[in-house]
């Protein structure tokens, strides 16, 4: 399927400029060659009429093109939908985000209906005028292409490489490897590399990426012994659940080369990447668009700025309601003395992050008494263990889903208010169009003339859509 928003020629300038504001979102496959690249390729440009252009690199795989070796298209940022949609492209947007944290080998399309409440015929109609292609043609390009990160990148054996990236077995691994790119895995990192590879994934983003302002949001907001923030550096301890089994260990993100965030990881990681590579690029903020978000936050707005999300969802839920009413000094001081009491010790970890957050299942099961003895009013406690105790219930603990269906639910916990709930939109589930009512610095901010009553408020926030969860942290920045 050819983009249908960019007509060839201009696809063919932007190719011809090497325009980086397209990757992500226009590839070019060529005919002569059976190669699809990314516009930011620095190969010999090809002939006009050699090329057909792309939205994804599933459409290219789909007509049988083979990624390009040199400029690596699964190094490319992705092309969120940043704009109003209808219900069917909202619908086909879920699915692919369901798709894109899938760590179950053998998900199927009907899985994926019956977690949207649609049929599988529907879904696939639907998916298919959205994306180009169908569900398990979507599902095995991102396999396929983590698997060739991971054999670039990495030193994890092959049968590890296939069992990391959502293949059930070597068998299926080398046959679709084979099949799509017509070159054996083996063959792919002896062709790759002339050295070893250093283990260290490389994840791409559009310039400018203003990482500094990044990791100076993050830094006050580092809780001891879970993470640290250094220059041009972030270390944190993570735990997650990758194909039924439970990984934690560490990861350290650098953003020492433009254009890319390299990222370490503890040994006990590595078989759990294809579920914690997408969470660390939302986390990071690494496939924005820069430039739609500079224009709608005007004057005084700083090129490249991103939206820190989170890397566990339950972890930003405690520390927002840990947030209530006090200094982010004092709320990183109170989410300290809860990591020392309740988290889990992690054994060979970096300074300064030994410790693990702690689980739901441990803190429902801690008492009100105890949680207090930390310097926490009892009421915020109780809020605590009802919220742990609520979380295994709730849909959007594991996978996607509406993120207004979210904070509704989120609302329903005692101690939740909206302001805490938009908090959790915005980072928890990187919406852009977030914006927290009744916010005492934003409504300073707003108005010219002392603070502004609430409708005048949200008023005035409307000149931010669809970027006003960036508009906040910009607001916030500049107070």
């Amino acid at each position: 399927m050819l983009i249908d928003t960019l007509p060839p020629d201009a696809a063919y300038a932007a190719l011809q400029a090497h325009d980086a504001r397209f990757d992500g979102r226009l590839y070019v496959g060529v005919t002569s060659t059976g190669i699809y690249c990314r516009p930011v390729c620095r190969v010999r440009l090809p002939r006009r009429e050699n090329c057909r252009f792309f939205a994804t690199a599933a459409q290219a795989e789909a007509e049988r093109f083979r990624p390009c070796m040199k400029c690596r298209p699964e190094l490319a940022p992705r092309a969120l939908p940043w704009t109003t949609m209808d219900a069917s492209r909202t619908l086909a947007q879920q699915a692919a985000a369901w798709l894109d944290s899938c760590d179950d080998a053998d998900a199927s399309v009907e899985d994926l209906a019956r977690h949207l409440g649609i049929t599988s015929r529907h879904l696939r109609r639907i998916f298919q005028a959205e994306h180009g292609v169908s569900p398990l043609q979507y599902l095995q390009t991102r396999r396929l292409l983590l698997a060739k990160a991971l054999l670039t990148d990495s030193t994890l054996a092959v049968q590890e490489v296939a069992f990391a990236a959502g293949f059930a077995s070597l068998r299926r691994f080398n046959a679709a490897f084979l099949e799509h790119y017509r070159l054996q895995p083996t063959a792919l990192r002896r062709e790759g590399s002339t050295a070893p590879p250093a283990s260290r994934l490389r994840l791409g983003y559009r310039e400018p990426y203003d990482a500094a302002g990044v990791l100076d949001f993050l830094a006050p907001r580092a809780v001891a012994g879970v993470e640290r923030v250094e220059q041009g550096a972030i270390t944190r301890t993570v735990a997650l659940v990758h194909a039924g089994r439970r990984h934690a260990g560490w990861l350290r993100v650098d953003f020492d080369k433009p254009g890319e965030a390299g990222v370490s990881l503890s040994p006990e990681l590595w078989p759990a990447v294809g579920s914690l590579l997408p969470l660390v690029r939302r986390w990071l903020d690494l496939d924005a668009d820069p430039a739609a978000i500079t224009a709608a936050l005007g004057d005084g707005a700083v090129p490249g700025q991103r939206l820190p999300g989170c890397l566990d969802r339950f972890e930003l839920a405690v520390r927002a309601v840990l947030g209530q009413q006090v200094t982010v000094a004092a709320a990183r001081t109170l989410a300290g003395r809860f990591v020392e009491r309740f988290g889990e010790p992690l054994a060979e970890a970096p300074e300064g992050c030994g410790r693990l957050f702690p689980t739901p299942e441990r803190i429902a099961a801690a008492t009100r008494d105890e949680i207090a003895s930390l310097g926490i009013i009892g009421r915020r406690a109780d809020s605590l263990v009802a919220l742990a105790q609520a979380w295994p219930q709730l849909s959007f603990a594991r996978r996607e889903g509406p993120p207004e269906a979210a904070a509704e639910a989120l609302t329903q916990i005692p101690g939740i208010g909206p302001w805490t709930a938009s908090y959790m939109l915005m980072r928890g589930w990187s919406w852009p169009d977030a914006f927290p009512p009744g916010d005492v610095v934003l409504r300073k901010a707003l108005g010219a003339g002392g603070p502004l009553s609430p409708k005048a408020y949200l008023e005035a926030a409307e000149r931010y859509r669809p970027f006003r969860s960036y508009a906040v942290l910009h607001l916030w920045r500049h107070a």
